[in-house]
């Protein structure tokens, strides 16, 4: 994950530092329940993240993989991966999303991770040996500069982290180059409905997954101005007032400040959904 060009004025470097440092902090904290709070996806009492895999999927995956899992739905199983394709995971985090695909498409495909924080490739690499996994690999990169080359993947993967981007065209055109003729995506994302107020997007909220949304619309008109076609949001969890007082008390957790009757008035204004695209 990481940020090319500045949202509306935002400090580039300045986003894309606060998002190492925060994922890095997430990385570092797996393992201690007291530390992992905060940002988008914080955990087990999340509204985001709560509930997203079942037992039977995260059966054999490294307990860690799953502390430090910020997804806000499940890719995997949208996807409907087939046995020898090849998979990428942009925003790979501490790796369940690629662990879980690598298993999917077996030992005939692969499953790629890609991640900007070295600390949650470190998480991630040593996730996969304690997994015993062996068609997986964990690249250091932004998603708006993918290190693969043209056509080289069947199936594009996200959870949660595209939201993240200020670039997020380039990150659209950087998923259809990698992508072969046929390939497609599925994407685990926020977003949300109508203007959002000046001040929201800020840089100290953009790890949160929710000053970095895009509205249904947008997605679909950034995505088909990227040649992606055949594209479908599909509803996955819609947020409440009681949601969103939680992220709230989460995030203030990282000392972020946030008014929570301002930010309450947005229930039902954000929603997780999966997209769905296809390269033609």
């Amino acid at each position: 994950m990481g940020c090319c060009n500045g949202e509306k004025g935002l400090p580039r470097d300045g986003i894309e530092e606060a998002i190492k440092k925060y994922y890095g902090d997430v990385a570092r904290s797996v393992g201690n329940k007291e530390a992992r709070a905060g940002g988008c996806c914080q955990g087990d009492d999340d509204p985001i993240t709560r509930d997203l895999y079942s037992q039977s999927e995260t059966l054999g995956i490294p307990e860690q993989a799953l502390q430090a899992s910020r997804g806000c739905a499940n890719p995997v199983l949208m996807a409907e991966l087939r046995p020898g394709e090849v998979v990428l995971d942009l925003g790979s985090g501490g790796g369940i999303d690629v662990l879980l695909s690598a298993r999917r498409v077996g030992p005939g495909g692969k499953a790629y991770g890609l991640d900007l924080t070295d600390e949650m490739l470190d998480l991630a690499r040593k996730n996969q040996r304690q997994a015993g996994v062996e068609n997986a690999e964990f690249l250091k990169g932004n998603m708006e500069d993918i290190p693969l080359p043209n056509g080289a993947v069947d199936v594009i993967i996200s959870n949660c982290v595209i939201n993240l981007s200020t670039d997020k065209d380039r990150v659209f055109e950087e998923m259809y180059r990698v992508l072969r003729s046929g390939g497609r995506v599925s994407i685990a994302d926020v977003v949300h409905r109508g203007e959002l107020p000046e001040g929201f997007k800020q840089v100290e909220t953009w790890a949160g997954c929710l000053a970095g949304t895009l509205e249904e619309e947008e997605y679909k008109e950034k995505l088909s101005r990227a040649g992606f076609a055949k594209i479908q949001i599909i509803p996955f969890r819609e947020y409440t007032a009681s949601d969103i007082n939680e992220f709230v008390r989460q995030a203030g957790k990282l000392g972020k400040v946030i008014d929570q009757k301002w930010l309450a008035q947005f229930a039902g204004k954000f929603a997780s959904v999966v997209v769905k695209a296809e390269k033609l």
